[in-house]
């Protein structure tokens, strides 16, 4: 079911908006449906992560240049070995 709904919007912020959904060839009220629809989903899936986890989460500090699929190939062929 397809519904209006009023929004206050800073008009530059609006108009800035409508040019971004104009270049991907989307209407505004599509951008911010699918904005809206992962705003609830990434909430879903944060509240089924272990608190324990959550509370880890912005510990660990990586170096800039950090390549993770390199770093995980290389824990994988060590694992296997």
């Amino acid at each position: 079911m397809i519904t209006k709904l009023t929004l206050t919007i800073d008009g530059s912020v609006i108009s800035a908006a409508k040019l971004y959904a104009q270049s991907k060839q989307k209407s505004l009220s599509h951008l911010v449906e699918n904005y809206l629809k992962s705003l609830v989903m990434d909430a879903d899936k944060i509240d089924a992560i272990d608190p324990a986890i959550l509370k880890l989460k912005g510990k660990l500090k990586l170096p800039e240049d950090f390549d993770y699929k390199k770093e995980l190939g290389n824990a994988l062929s060590k694992k296997d070995l």
